[in-house]
């Protein structure tokens, strides 16, 4: 085999966690289970609070940024540049019970809507380190 050959087949085995977990379809779920679970649990209720009535808007934000960070399409850039998040959040007094509500919901929304422990670990990890980032408040 060739090298060109070789880098050819690698590249067609070369997988993205957004293919990997099913694509746009699952990002979608994902966001909207998200959302809903800050909408209904009494436990997110801090974290629900920063955000505003109507989650429609942060729920779209999310499944762009997500869409592209798990290597799909760069929904988010595109629309609205460089995410900056820690910046963009900025505003809303996240502190460590916000922090902790958002990442309730979120693990359970990828334990629903992810198959594979193994896909959710590699998911989770740096989703709780950019939690942690965003904290603004003590």
């Amino acid at each position: 085999m060739t090298d060109t050959t070789e880098n050819q087949q690698q590249q067609r085995e070369t997988v993205t966690l957004y293919e990997a977990i099913g694509g746009d379809a699952t990002v979608r779920a994902l966001t909207r289970r998200f959302y809903e679970l800050m909408d209904t649990l009494p436990e997110a209720a801090r974290c629900r609070a920063v955000h505003p009535p109507d989650l429609a808007g942060s729920e779209e934000k999310l499944y762009e940024y997500l869409t592209g960070w798990l290597g799909g399409p760069p929904l988010y850039t595109q629309k609205r540049g460089h995410p900056m998040l820690r910046r963009r959040h900025f505003a809303a007094p996240i502190g460590p019970a916000e922090r902790d509500e958002w990442l309730l919901c979120f693990v359970r929304a990828l334990e629903e809507t992810v198959q594979g422990e193994g896909l959710r670990t590699v998911i989770l990890e740096p989703v709780t380190r950019l939690a942690h980032h965003m904290q603004n408040q003590e």
